[in-house]
């Protein structure tokens, strides 16, 4: 039986096939591009889709944007969270934003600085034999790559034993967590440069930022579809089309399967997911009033526990009535596992001890902010483990020019991943995946 067909229908036909592609693309898909998470990546792919004319729609798990980058204010006091400096801030994204949007920045160093204690489970202690440690251990971290083996913090220091407390310090701090879990060769990539501060909040910054771009707050994908043409991301708030999606999540939630792909992803890029882990570094917010213990603000207690790790306690941050107790690894894991007011007692446990029982006196509220427990975060930034430092590499390679990962995770710059593990890093990230794209 012959199809009915008509001159019209034959018109209409023709007359679609005439029109431009980008415009047959439009009336296909819903959208051009769907990005998948509102922190610093999604907000630079954000940006550099609508300076290229590309259609967007922005899809965010948590009822705010920013992601691991923020200002928890219900304090009283604004503190930074998760991200607090802006690193090699010359080549920084945020530091040209801050002075577009008129947000202030100063140099870390331009602080008044205050008092830095040290502490050996509650007792003072002369902090110049780690000064020594820290010394030592830049040169072995932060050297020619080429002489940095892709082995664990653990191995790079094997033949220096008195280095290990000091390893396990830095990798606990800088990157939260164990020092046997961590790439060395990953850590030596990472850019040097001068830090810079956000009197503000960095998260501050971040949202002021975002607000310029439409975004659908507490709406977690759930499904990404690529067995067809485009793409099908799926959320509660239904079904969406598209040419290219770009997955901004963490990669602990990757990790963790809160999405699905249909069809699997390939084998190259659960490589690089399998060569990936996040690090646990958890910041809470104590707020005090009456006294300040007879410190100056910008004071830092160093608390080493043994056998167990250490915290750093910033006191008075930017002269506020605030303690951040800043900590990682399997310590922050197992205090995280207390639950909130568990975490709070320990933290004011290790204050007494050093300050004396008129912390809890003047105590008046505290903040948890565990990103390893954050259901859309699962960590605090992602580390290579050992022997898996091409892992990002394998990550950030575009699945069937239609899905793309982009994040701290696979910060790419100047040829190599020496942005990851940033804010900046993850914006940087997000722009590259928009022009990758053949759109």
């Amino acid at each position: 039986m012959m199809s009915s067909v008509t001159r019209r229908s034959i018109v209409a036909a023709g007359a679609t096939l005439a029109l431009p592609r980008a415009l047959r693309a439009q009336a296909f898909f819903d959208t051009d591009v769907v990005i998948v998470g509102a922190g610093p990546a999604g907000l630079g792919a954000a940006r550099a889709c609508a300076r290229e004319g590309k259609r967007f729609v922005m899809l965010e798990a948590r009822d705010r944007i920013g992601g691991r980058v923020f200002t928890d204010g219900s304090l009283g006091a604004p503190y930074d969270a998760g991200a607090f400096y802006i690193h090699w801030a010359d080549r920084n994204p945020w530091r040209p934003i801050a002075n577009e949007l008129g947000v202030s920045v100063r140099e870390e160093n331009s602080l008044p600085s205050g008092a830095w204690l040290s502490f050996e489970n509650g007792v003072p202690v002369e902090r110049s034999a780690r000064r020594q440690q820290y010394a030592e251990l830049s040169k072995r971290f932060d050297t020619d790559l080429g002489e940095v083996p892709d082995v664990s913090f653990v191995q790079r220091v094997a033949d220096r034993p008195e280095l290990l407390q000091g390893a396990r310090g830095l990798a606990r701090m800088a990157v939260g967590d164990e020092p046997d879990r961590i790439s060395a060769l990953d850590y030596a990539r990472l850019w040097d440069g001068d830090d810079f501060i956000v009197p503000e909040g960095y998260g501050a910054l971040v949202q002021r930022f975002g607000a310029a771009f439409p975004v659908k707050l507490s709406t977690p994908v759930t499904h990404i579809r690529w067995d067809g043409q485009g793409v099908v991301v799926e959320s509660p708030a239904g079904r969406l089309t598209a040419r290219t999606v770009i997955v901004t999540v963490p990669v602990g939630v990757l990790a963790a399967g809160s999405i699905r792909f249909t069809p699997e992803l390939p084998a190259l890029t659960q490589e690089g997911l399998g060569g990936l882990a996040m690090g646990a570094l958890t910041k809470i917010g104590l707020r005090f009033e009456g006294t300040r213990f007879g410190l100056p603000a910008n004071s830092n207690l160093w608390d080493e526990i043994s056998g167990v790790g250490g915290i750093n306690f910033e006191c008075w941050p930017f002269d506020r009535d605030l303690i951040v107790a800043v900590f990682g690894g399997d310590f922050a894991r197992s205090v995280l596992a207390k639950g909130e007011q568990g975490a709070v007692e320990t933290m004011l446990e290790r204050l007494s001890a050093m300050l004396g029982p008129q912390v809890r006196a003047a105590f008046k509220g505290a903040s948890v902010n565990g990103w390893a427990t954050d259901p859309y975060a699962m960590g605090c930034y992602s580390h290579a483990r050992p022997g898996e430092a091409g892992a990002r590499a394998k990550l950030a390679q575009p699945v069937g020019d239609r899905i793309w990962f982009a994040g701290e995770a696979t910060a790419v710059g100047d040829g190599d991943f020496g942005a990851a593990m940033t804010a900046g890093g993850a914006f940087l990230a997000g722009e590259a995946a928009v022009r990758g794209m053949r759109l």
